[in-house]
């Protein structure tokens, strides 16, 4: 969601800042602002869209040793200039970044207007500068301290003040921040790729963490100032892996990593042929596991359905799949033996994270699955999977996407091992087989690099208001992720369906010239889904089916074929999406769309 990136030292703050902010930009976001210390005072400057558009009025003379910057997405108050961060207090001394929510704004913003104090936004982090501004006599650090007590909500708060010219106030509760140690030189940022290439030295703050950096620096303690012991984090992260490496958008790159990303993923979790979590730990826990959970949120979530209809049919252990935000207002039934298995990509979705800590509240055991090491999600849960996805710019999840797949795959296959449900050849047959979808997702890669196919697809469909994505069991699962992608990057509306729910009311929606993209890759429902394909088409559908090579003869009434490799049914989810990764891809670039950061969207959701 909104970024932060400040820098404190002996180089000049400003370039430091924008690069780090534009590293962020994938988090998605509708304005930006930066903050400096400048000729003795605090120079604020920000603007309502791109980071490039701030930078204009910005201009390239600024030159600081102090500042901070924020990309932010809208949560109170509508994008504009006044909105965006950082904010002041009414002598302009102080400067403020937020990200997360302050739930009892509003009773605080009434008491410090009585009080006289100004406000000019209609954001709930303005509350905080003033607040400080109330208290500041001493420093700064006292201020912010005192501040702190008097809030309610989530928050990764920066803040600097012109009487302490070296000097950056920091907190953590709820949202994400780093802290990145150079020499002579210290950074704040809400992300690690803020900081790829200025330092590989990271403090990855915890929760109810303050921190004072100047450029001599790194000061940690908790809320009460009482010291804390923080490990170095060594990032190994190749800077350049963030870069577009030649392709057109970060989304494009990151569909054509996929098959690499399978591999890293898969990379040491088999011994002798068979999938191994041992070294996990929980082996009694997944024994004696009556039910699990699935929590996630969006793209996430629907690898929560493949894993839950993996894990029962392999494993034979009933699942429930939730969604995060939905979850946390259940009246669960809890029972300590159960097992929660939370998945985002980013570790730090608030939702999901809220199911987590009432997991651990409840006494269930929780196993995370996310793409980022060091994120609350990891820190938090008892066990993690990382998925080694590496970075995903993209606001659309892709890479992130599959690997969440595989994880979904290995931990089913690990269960119906160590409970004796199927024999050790069936699951080293299905554990080759998993192995091998790096090269069929790499196969329709390349056909679609030599047919352009799926490219003309969308070219021909561009203009349309509506689609819908069908299938039955793993094939609707996919579908659900299908049309995700295609309405959040491009904008059309696209609905999902279990393709036997069309004749209960959905079917009233099908008419004249109406794509429906049909997923067809389950051998034992072929004939079913068929039928409900000429159900559509009786009313005009125009049907695309995607199917498996084996299965082409039996798709032959559909008005286009998207071809698969022949994969195991259990497996195909891994296979068949990338199809429609490509085509929601390419529909974005034909109807004008921002591909990679999408309008109203953030790539990691730290807020409820």
């Amino acid at each position: 969601m909104c970024g932060i990136m400040g820098y404190t030292g002996k180089g000049n703050a400003v370039p430091v800042i924008i690069d780090g902010l534009a590293k962020l930009e994938y988090r998605g976001y509708d304005s930006a602002g930066i903050a400096m210390y400048e000729d003795g005072k605090i120079q604020v400057c920000k603007r309502k869209g791109r980071l490039a558009d701030m930078v204009k009025v910005l201009g390239a003379d600024c030159s600081c040793q102090l500042g901070i910057g924020h990309t932010r997405w809208a949560t109170h108050g509508v994008p504009s200039d006044l909105n965006a961060h950082p904010h002041c207090d009414c002598s302009g001394r102080i400067a403020l970044v937020h990200n997360g929510i302050i739930e009892n704004y509003a009773s605080l913003r009434k008491e410090l207007i009585l009080e006289g104090h100004d406000f000019i936004s209609d954001t709930d982090t303005e509350v905080l500068v003033h607040l400080i501004e109330k208290f500041y006599t001493v420093s700064l650090e006292a201020a912010v301290r005192k501040a702190l007590t008097l809030v309610r909500g989530s928050f990764a708060m920066v803040a600097i003040c012109s009487e302490e010219p070296d000097t950056i106030v920091t907190a953590k509760k709820d949202s994400p921040l780093i802290i990145g140690l150079g020499e002579g030189e210290n950074y704040v940022a809400s992300d690690i790729p803020a900081i790829l290439g200025k330092t590989k030295q990271v403090y990855i703050m915890d929760e109810n963490e303050f921190a004072v950096l100047t450029p001599q620096g790194v000061t940690v303690t908790d809320f009460e100032g009482n010291p804390v012991h923080k490990e170095v984090f060594a990032v190994n992260w190749d800077p350049v892996s963030a870069e577009k490496g030649g392709y057109e958008h970060f989304m494009l790159k990151e569909i054509h990593e996929q098959p690499k990303a399978i591999r890293d993923t898969l990379a040491g979790k088999f011994e002798d042929g068979l999938i191994d979590l041992s070294s996990l730990e929980m082996d009694d826990t997944f024994r004696q596991a009556g039910k699990i959970f699935m929590v996630a949120c969006g793209t996430a979530y629907h690898a929560g359905l493949v894993g839950r209809l993996a894990i029962e049919k392999l494993a034979r252990v009933p699942v429930e799949t939730d969604i995060a935000s939905e979850f946390r207002y259940r009246d669960v039934l809890w029972n300590p033996q159960d097992l929660m298995i939370v998945v985002s990509q980013s570790g730090e979705t608030a939702d999901t994270l809220a199911a987590l800590r009432e997991a651990k509240r409840q006494g269930v055991k929780v196993l995370a699955v996310t793409n980022v090491v060091g994120s609350s999600v990891a820190r938090e849960a008892d066990k993690v999977i990382y998925t080694h996805a590496g970075p995903e710019i993209a606001v659309a999840s892709t890479k992130a996407y599959l690997t969440q797949l595989l994880v979904m795959y290995a931990i089913a296959m690990y269960l119906a091992r160590i409970r004796g449900i199927s024999s050790l050849e069936e699951l080293r047959q299905l554990g080759s087989q998993l192995q091998g979808t790096h090269s069929q997702v790499q196969q329709i890669l390349d056909w679609e690099q030599d047919s352009g196919q799926i490219r003309q697809m969308a070219e021909k469909y561009r203009e349309v208001q509506s689609t819908f994505f069908l299938g039955r069991g793993l094939d609707y699962a996919v579908a659900m992720e299908g049309a995700l992608k295609l309405k959040e990057i491009s904008y059309v509306h696209a609905e999902s369906y279990a393709a036997g729910e069309l004749k209960h009311g959905p079917l009233a929606l099908i008419h004249d010239g109406v794509p429906v993209l049909a997923l067809i890759t389950q051998d034992q429902l072929v004939e079913k889904t068929m039928s409900n394909i000429k159900e559509v088409k009786a009313r005009g559908a125009i049907v695309v089916a995607i199917c498996k090579q084996s299965l082409q003869e039996d798709c032959q009434e559909c008005d286009d074929q998207i071809l698969l490799p022949d994969v195991n049914p259990v497996l195909s989810p891994i296979v068949s999406v990338v199809p429609l990764q490509l085509f929601a891809y390419y529909m974005a670039i034909f109807r004008g769309a921002d591909v990679d950061k999408p309008r109203n969207l953030a790539k990691s959701v730290t807020v409820e």
